[in-house]
């Protein structure tokens, strides 16, 4: 389902925006429990009211906790069934934190990842995206959303903006508390500038090799570093919020010396933020995660060199749970009981 085709559907019930707008407001930060009832219901023309609990019974449906698993304080994977039997993961993180699914599967084939191991099996809807945000906000806050689960958002962005939309307006989330990931389609330097609600900007780097590059992500647009780098510091610079580069740490493939000195080269004096993630073990793969010790000498090595470095959890290695892993083995799982 896509948010449009909702307010089309509302229009159709004699609904004016102001009534979308309360319709959508309600169900994005409110539990079901909570709208019940609520005195927004005698707002809403006769029709809509007549249509409501069918309405709200939809949405509700579009996204269903099918397993929780806790991966430290403040972070859990949640396994999303969506209503056509698919399943998706979104991710609780600290600080009121969310990480949302915008495909099921994905087609960039990111060789350490597991989502794209089976390509790209469909598109998400922006109510459904939207949908995994009113499923989290009826177990715990959520103040920031970030597009970085399964799928390439830049393969889906009409419904993801429209969701983002949705999010930064009717959903009360500030515009720089939405975190747009992407591999580097040029559609998303070129679209996202002139939305109304421009979110954050997460480039997913892994290496500063453009020959490497293109090994990891073998279905990426071949676009060179350093263009995206360039195009990811303008939006930077007109928006006020900086870049986070994503970097997944791979023991011996981009953990070494000259990749630190080129990030160093390509990221000075830019508006950016660099996130290091280890790697998460996944099952066929032969990749490793570097040693704690390699991976503290590289933040602390640039952080020497005057970048803003972090290192994040990847909330799941405790449980094999790196994203797409737990989608993969309940869809095992549900095959073996037919």
């Amino acid at each position: 389902m896509r948010i449009s085709h909702l307010r089309e559907r509302l229009r159709g019930l004699g609904a004016k925006p102001c009534h979308e707008d309360r319709l959508l407001r309600g169900w994005s930060q409110v539990s079901s429990n909570d709208r019940k009832g609520s005195p927004a219901a005698t707002f809403f023309p006769a029709a809509m009211r007549r249509e409501l609990p069918a309405i709200e019974a939809e949405l509700d449906g579009l996204a269903q906790l099918r397993g929780e698993h806790p991966a430290g304080e403040s972070v859990a994977r949640l396994l999303v069934e969506l209503n056509d039997g698919q399943m998706v993961e979104s991710v609780l993180l600290p600080r009121g934190g969310l990480c949302v699914s915008t495909q099921v599967g994905c087609a960039v084939g990111c060789v350490f990842c597991m989502s794209g191991r089976a390509g790209l099996l469909r598109q998400l809807g922006s109510a459904e995206i939207v949908a995994q945000v009113a499923l989290a906000r009826k177990r715990r806050e959520v103040s920031k959303v970030v597009f970085m689960g399964m799928g390439e958002p830049a393969h889906n962005l009409d419904n993801v903006l429209e969701a983002i939309d949705v999010l930064g307006t009717q959903g009360n989330i500030g515009h720089k508390n939405l975190v747009l990931s992407t591999v580097g389609d040029l559609r998303v330097f070129e679209r996202v500038p002139q939305e109304t609600v421009k979110p954050a900007l997460a480039l997913s780097l892994h290496s500063t090799d453009n020959t490497l590059r293109a090994q990891l992500l073998p279905h990426a647009p071949q676009i060179s570093v350093e263009e995206l780098v360039e195009r990811a510091e303008a939006y930077a610079r007109a928006t006020g919020y900086p870049v986070q580069y994503q970097w997944t740490l791979i023991e011996g493939v981009n953990d070494n010396d000259a990749e630190l000195e080129r990030i160093v080269e390509l990221l000075s004096g830019k508006y950016a933020i660099m996130n290091f993630i280890p790697f998460n073990d996944v099952d066929g793969l032969d990749y490793r995660r570097p040693s704690p010790e390699r991976a503290a000498h590289i933040v602390g090595t640039l952080k020497q060199r005057g970048l803003v470095t972090q290192l994040r959890d990847s909330a799941g290695q405790e449980i094999e749970g790196a994203c797409g892993q737990l989608r993969a083995r309940a869809a095992k799982a549900k095959n073996l009981t037919k």
